[in-house]
């Protein structure tokens, strides 16, 4: 049986912080899809193509990792992919409640996903995508947040 995990989010941009918790499943799962959902309520700031060419370059080198976009329901697109679990990434307490009242309606919805939590480690628990977009939109730094491949594409747009 292939353990394959969805680790769902708009990912704009990838951080740190979302490679922090692939690195971290990578031996837990035969296969990652990190899933681009597309959300109709949010403006991105960058393209889910873009967001999609980050993760294929970051992990060129990883077979296990694959990753897609995607519009619905988080629980539909597993059942798609034959995904047994979602991954998400705590970072605070808060973090917690909000991702287990997600993950209570996913599991009425489907009995045979599970969701499972990692929490991030502590050099990343201040990095959000949120605080990045606040950092680039007003042109400070936000190197120390991100990967190097996001790094040099944005200092290309």
């Amino acid at each position: 049986m292939n353990r394959i995990c969805l680790f769902p989010g708009t990912f704009d941009p990838v951080t740190l912080g979302h490679t922090d918790i692939i690195n971290r499943a990578l031996p837990l799962f035969d296969k990652i899809v990190v899933g681009i959902g597309l959300n109709a309520s949010k403006v991105p700031m960058f393209s889910a193509e873009q967001r999609m060419l980050w993760f294929k370059e970051i992990y060129a080198q990883e077979s296990k990792v694959e990753v897609n976009i995607y519009e619905g329901l988080t629980v539909n697109y597993c059942r798609e992919i034959g995904a047994k679990f979602i991954l998400r990434g705590i970072r605070f307490v808060s973090d917690f409640e909000y991702e287990k009242t997600i993950a209570d309606a996913n599991r009425m919805m489907d009995k045979n996903i599970e969701t499972i939590f990692l929490t991030g480690e502590p050099q990343y628990t201040s990095v959000a995508s949120t605080i990045v977009r606040d950092i680039l939109k007003h042109h400070g730094d936000a190197s120390p947040f991100l990967p190097d491949v996001v790094i040099q594409s944005i200092k290309k747009l």
